[in-house]
């Protein structure tokens, strides 16, 4: 039998080394800080927190004994603020925006020709009250729409008006994809559609809102300016290093899929043999080098960048640019980065050659659902994309957990039983199943009662009263 395969609270054991493994994308970042919290108030004992996706940010921060600033009345998912965030890239809003002005201008004959069934009224009730004069409202309109309707007149201009506006944002969108190109660390080839437009999906504001999240922590109340990713992420790291040994330190682990070597990379603080082991440096296999990464040495400045690659959408955005160290395996070349939602199974192996024995993953998305809970498909485009990423996450937990369960003496999954929110909900969605509009707040506090009910109360409950048996029955 394999491990894990027995009820979840007669496994649970204060004294085992335990990870928490934070996973998600987007708005599910809610979800993990009302987790967090709850683990925190219970004093759960935590020797090593790991994250993909949006759960790289919540896994720094609680690395640094920061996460309150996810939680917190003003913090990150609290904020009244709609979270401007993955939203379409400027060229998509440009061509959308374009399209709007067209359709206005194309339509505009059969705007004024309906306009006429309301005149027709007017014209009456002006001529009721004597107020209409001669000629009539209706034929002085009647006698515009002749003039306006000539051949010379309204759709000559109509045409010409559409060509500009196509002109205007075919020269824009060149100019956007020279200005592109020329800031980008890499050559680009392909179509020239794609290069004017690029990905549809801007991750890049996220990833802001996560550094400025970080750089509040560091700064307090202070007033300073946010410096440089790499100079931020010295700091940072500096921060982590400090704590270590320190009581309640947690030693960290990040993954993210890195697109020119096909393969998932792993970042992290790891204190003592098994540090050693998960980041041999310049003494390990060259596989091994080229996957996995000791923030607390060359990859140091790398932080930022690791935490807003995993925060890239794949498939949806342009991914994220790292360059390595010179000193490191890649020697110095930019690589691309994005999340990949299966990478969790990666980061729980990682965290069991850490030498973790019980793993909790916390993820946002339900459970598979069974038979009659279909539920209406969002045709929005919003809400589409989320529905593809709500369902690889769903995937990549199932496979997880079926692996946590083989590595680890226990594994205890956090999850909702209903989230109306999908990934990219940032600004909340209507609930069908309440009629209410859901949002990211309420997202925080289902996971923190979620925490009470499916591991707090049980697990740790049961352990206490085992612990309270053996001191009677043994001492």
């Amino acid at each position: 039998m394999a491990r894990g395969s027995r009820a979840q609270h007669e496994l649970y054991s204060p004294e085992r080394p335990t990870a928490v493994v934070l996973s998600g994308t987007g708005v599910d970042g809610a979800y993990h800080a009302g987790v967090l919290e709850a683990l925190q108030e219970a004093g759960v004992k935590i020797d090593l927190v790991g994250g993909r996706g949006v759960g790289a940010l919540a896994a720094v921060l609680f690395a640094l004994d920061g996460a309150a600033a996810l939680w917190d009345a003003r913090g990150l998912w609290r904020r009244p603020t709609k979270h401007a965030a993955y939203r379409l890239t400027r060229p998509y809003r440009a061509v959308g925006a374009a399209l709007v002005i067209i359709a206005g201008l194309v339509s505009s004959p059969l705007a004024l020709l309906l306009a006429a069934v309301a005149v027709w009224p007017l014209s009456l009730l002006a001529g009721w009250t004597g107020l209409d004069g001669t000629p009539t409202i209706a034929e002085r309109y009647a006698a515009w729409l002749g003039w306006v309707f000539q051949p010379d007149h309204l759709a000559t201009w109509i045409a010409r008006l559409v060509l500009v506006v196509a002109a205007v944002l075919l020269a824009g969108l060149a100019i956007g994809a020279v200005v592109t190109a020329a800031r980008a660390p890499r050559r680009h080839r392909g179509q020239l559609a794609w290069r004017l437009l690029g990905a549809p999906v801007d991750s890049g504001r996220f990833a802001a809102t996560a550094m400025s999240a970080l750089w509040d922590l560091l700064r307090g109340g202070a007033a300073l300016a946010r410096p440089r990713a790499a100079e931020l992420s010295l700091r940072l790291t500096e921060l982590l290093v400090s704590g270590a040994g320190q009581p309640g330190h947690r030693d960290l682990l990040l993954t993210v899929h890195d697109l020119d070597a096909r393969r998932d990379l792993v970042f992290g603080i790891i204190g003592g043999d098994a540090g050693r082991r998960l980041f041999p440096g310049v003494a390990g296999v060259a596989g091994r080098r080229a996957e996995a990464f000791d923030l607390a040495g060359p990859a140091k400045a790398s932080l930022i960048d690791v935490v807003s690659g995993a925060l890239t959408l794949a498939d949806l955005s342009e991914p994220h640019p790292l360059a390595f160290p010179a000193e490191s395996f890649w020697r110095g070349e930019v690589h691309r980065l994005a999340d990949r939602p299966a990478a969790l199974s990666r980061l729980l192996e990682e965290a069991a050659a850490a030498g973790m024995e019980q793993a909790i993953i916390v993820t946002a998305s339900p459970d598979m659902a069974g038979p009659h809970d279909l539920k209406p498909a969002r045709l929005d485009p919003r809400g589409r994309a989320g529905e593809w990423l709500a369902a690889q996450e769903a995937a990549a937990v199932r496979d997880a957990v079926r692996f946590a369960q083989a590595h680890f003496h226990a594994v205890f999954v956090i999850r909702p039983a209903h989230n109306a929110l999908t990934p990219l909900d940032l600004a909340g969605a209507v609930d069908e199943a309440s009629d209410r509009r859901a949002t990211p707040g309420d997202l925080v506090t289902r996971g923190h009662e979620d925490a009470h009910r499916l591991f707090i109360a049980p697990a740790l409950g049961a352990a206490g009263e085992r612990v309270g048996e053996d001191s009677r029955g043994r001492s």
